[in-house]
């Protein structure tokens, strides 16, 4: 640190040591790493949340997509690097079938449409019941690639209510920034959102209030905070759906008993064989849960860098163990709720 900002005044210097040390972590876009979670389970409606079962919220062991733009046809040994499993397999035809039959179905497409419409249609439709879900809890998965550099997974126990947008967010991993707590609620704080990081830095610096799409939040992210959820997650794939259905070169299929996590999905698959710059991929993934009709994962790819090369992948996002309509009060959303570790 140069003498010049040493002698800055007390507030510049926090924000100089702020920008340097604080690496908060924060995204949009969908899940699991541990049970040793006390710091995420909030206060409910009937008052402080005690510690859930693993099944409920971080099983020891989570499936985790690959890079790979190829569907994986089963799932590998739990033994194998977390990193690298496969967070879905197709399922056989039995098994999906009777997990199917009660769920709803994506409408076939019509005769001289663009292919891309019956994922629309579902999407329109599924926007409504969406908007009905009042909160909901997961734990995301998510990776990025930044600057051309495809980081690390990372992992968040997450807490959503959709009226008023409202957001807890607990890092689980990476080891560097487990701990980490997020906090957004739609029109307070000044449109702020309350962060606090971990070990000296914590002690440092303690909890902060920071805008969600500031450099500091935007740090090694593609989304503000503000863009968290499946219901953003959907609208903007009907955004770019929208976009898509005016040019050609466009190919979508359809996967039944696909696989996140256990849970029985058809994945949407759509490719842009040829690059153009009205297209934002080369491949992208949206799987969509059986039973809560809601997509519970998105990927994408880049067109590959050589011919015969594999796609890249652009981002990811998966939302595992998700539970709809818990309850959740202001409690669950209050940087003195003490079950959180803000200061």
């Amino acid at each position: 640190m140069t003498a010049r900002i040493i002698t800055r005044c007390t507030s510049s210097c926090s924000l100089y040591m702020l920008r340097c040390w604080l690496p908060i972590v924060l995204c949009s876009m969908a899940f699991a790493f541990s049970t040793a979670t006390e710091s995420a389970l909030a206060a409910g409606p009937e008052g402080p949340m005690q510690r859930q079962p693993a099944s409920g919220v971080m099983p020891a062991t989570i499936p985790i997509a690959s890079t790979s733009a190829q569907p994986a046809p089963s799932l590998p040994a739990l033994a194998q690097p977390p990193a690298r499993r496969p967070a879905y397999h197709l399922a056989e035809r039995s098994e999906a079938a009777h997990a199917a039959s009660a769920a709803p179905k994506l409408a076939p497409g019509q005769p001289n449409e663009h292919p891309m419409m019956p994922a629309l249609r579902w999407a329109y439709s599924g926007l409504d019941n969406i908007e009905k879900v009042q909160d909901y809890s997961a734990t995301l998965v998510k990776r990025e690639r930044i600057g051309g550099k495809l980081l690390d997974y990372e992992y968040m126990f997450v807490k959503l209510r959709q009226k008023p947008f409202s957001v807890y967010m607990y890092f689980l991993a990476p080891a560097e920034i487990k701990g980490q707590e997020v906090l957004f609620v739609e029109g307070k704080n000044n449109g702020n959102m309350w962060a606090h990081t971990v070990g000296i830095k914590n002690t440092m610096f303690g909890t902060v209030s920071i805008r969600p799409d500031g450099p500091i939040a935007m740090r090694n992210q593609r989304y503000p905070l503000t863009e968290l959820g499946i219901l953003n997650l959907t609208r903007r794939l009907v955004e770019v759906g929208e976009k898509d259905i005016k040019y050609g070169e466009c190919e979508v299929k359809f996967y039944e008993g696909a696989k996140i996590n256990g849970r029985v999905c058809t994945c949407i698959e759509v490719v842009h064989p040829v690059p153009r710059r009205n297209f934002l991929f080369h491949l992208a993934r949206i799987f969509v849960d059986k039973e809560f009709n809601l997509p519970i994962r998105y990927e994408s790819y880049d067109w590959p860098k050589e011919q015969g090369g594999a796609p890249e992948l652009i981002e990811e996002y998966t939302y595992l163990n998700l539970k709809l309509n818990n309850g959740f009060t202001d409690a669950d959303f209050d940087i003195k709720n003490p079950n959180y570790k803000f200061r």
